[in-house]
């Protein structure tokens, strides 16, 4: 088989590792790829967001099953130039990729399904979004309406706050188109979890509940980033919960996908709140996430290959068994530079010969200097995913081998999985 895959980042180095453990003789291409990916596939200098070059890629190598890792391309177009040359491609068209790309389509499908969701103002204007801050009161969450790499949303605690947020967003420049539009939106209490959908635009297949940190250091603290570490299975995810987040979530915001004539197919990810009024929707992406998948993957009993090879050609998941897993848990923390995720520094270099063998490492921010070597080249650079038996002891061995990475000013945090090994403590 051989397969193209799009993509550079943490999220695409574990998907090609699972696609080489379900297929050791596959074909694997990834454009642009990385220094980890590479170890794995062959790789090609071609952006993610350059669809004319990744479509002339395609034509050149006529791959049976192309995979698009970012949200990028996917709201580019990049399916819908595919389809029309006849590629099968894994993911949602530009129009059904909204439901990520713009936060204010979501809510609305969100409203028209009776999707549970946030009450929120939607803003294009930063004297309405402060008119909005002063109605709504504090705490209040804003949020960029276009794709801000994870980092457009602000939870304020104080009204000041939230309209020092909204000059940030739509006046300071630094979101660009995606702060042109702005959600002033209801404070949610609860915890988070990301569920992963696997969809031909009807039948959904739910993958295990995953719960990322989103905050920057430990406890919980410090500003948003685009996730510095997750952890599965999370024992609130069960199954009674997985049943109401089908019916209340998916099947519904599908079946009005449908109706809008967008059918969303490809990977669905919901980003949910567990409230004291039930699940509610916090977000939606239209691809797998960064670094969640990285912790389902090594997980993962069953195959994607052949699912995402059904959805790619137009057949229906109907009927195809649930997904197998393995019973084990799994930590993965992010490694990123010491001034993520105000900006990061480039061309650091990395040490990783000290890490056990017993750990998966992907690769998100890492490139290959002039003369070879490992360096820096994001903000988010490694994720150290470790599975073990228990939470506690994935996490102990995550946080260890973290500790491990060499390079200058690495930060960590040390207590992915906190509110699990809490719970499992009965401390919570």
């Amino acid at each position: 088989m051989k397969v193209l895959l799009v993509g550079g980042g943490g999220r695409e180095h574990a998907l090609a590792w699972k696609f080489v453990r379900e297929q050791p003789d596959i074909e694997l291409i990834a454009a642009p790829g990385n220094p980890g990916i590479a170890a794995l596939s062959r790789c090609v200098a071609v952006p993610a967001t350059d669809i004319d070059a990744l479509l002339r890629l395609a034509s050149d190598e006529r791959p049976d099953l192309v995979v698009v890792g970012p949200e990028a391309p996917l709201a580019g177009g990049i399916v819908d130039r595919f389809r029309e040359h006849g590629i099968p491609i894994f993911g949602p068209t530009a129009a059904a990729a909204q439901l990520e790309a713009s936060k204010a389509f979501a809510k609305r499908i969100m409203e028209e399904a009776g999707v549970p969701t946030a009450f929120a103002i939607i803003c294009s204007s930063a004297k309405a979004a402060h008119a909005a801050v002063a109605q709504s009161g504090a705490p209040v969450v804003l949020k960029a309406s276009g794709l801000a790499a994870g980092k457009g949303v602000f939870v304020c605690m104080e009204e000041a706050e939230a309209h020092a947020a909204v000059d940030e967003l739509m006046a300071g420049g630094s979101f660009g188109a995606a702060g042109s539009t702005v959600l002033v939106e209801e404070y949610m209490e609860g915890e988070e979890l990301s569920v992963f959908g696997l969809t031909d635009g009807t039948a959904v297949l739910p993958m295990l509940p995953v719960q990322d940190h989103k905050r920057l250091s430990d406890g919980d603290e410090g500003p948003n980033t685009g996730g510095m570490g997750a952890y599965a299975p999370v024992s609130i995810g069960g199954p009674a919960l997985q049943v109401t987040v089908m019916k209340t979530v998916f099947q519904p915001v599908l079946a009005a996908m449908r109706e809008h004539g967008t059918p969303f197919t490809g990977l669905l990810y919901a980003g949910l709140m567990l409230t004291m009024r039930g699940v509610k929707v916090v977000e939606f992406n239209c691809r797998f996430g960064d670094p969640e998948t990285q912790v389902l993957l090594p997980l993962l009993r069953s195959t994607l290959l052949d699912l995402m090879l059904t959805v790619a050609t137009g057949d229906t998941l109907a009927g195809a068994p649930a997904f197998d897993w393995e019973h084990s848990a799994s930590v993965g923390t992010v490694v990123a530079t010491g001034e993520y995720p105000a900006s990061h520094r480039g061309g650091l270099p990395i040490e990783l010969s000290l890490l056990p063998g017993d750990v998966h490492v992907f690769h998100s921010g890492t490139a290959l200097s002039e003369n070879g070597a490992l360096v820096s080249a994001g903000g988010r650079v490694l994720t150290v995913t470790a599975v073990a038996p228990t939470i506690g002891e994935a996490q102990q061995r995550s946080r260890s081998a973290a500790a491990l990475v060499r390079f200058e000013g690495a930060r960590y945090r040390r207590d992915i999985g906190w509110r699990e090994i809490a719970r499992r403590a009965g401390t919570s």
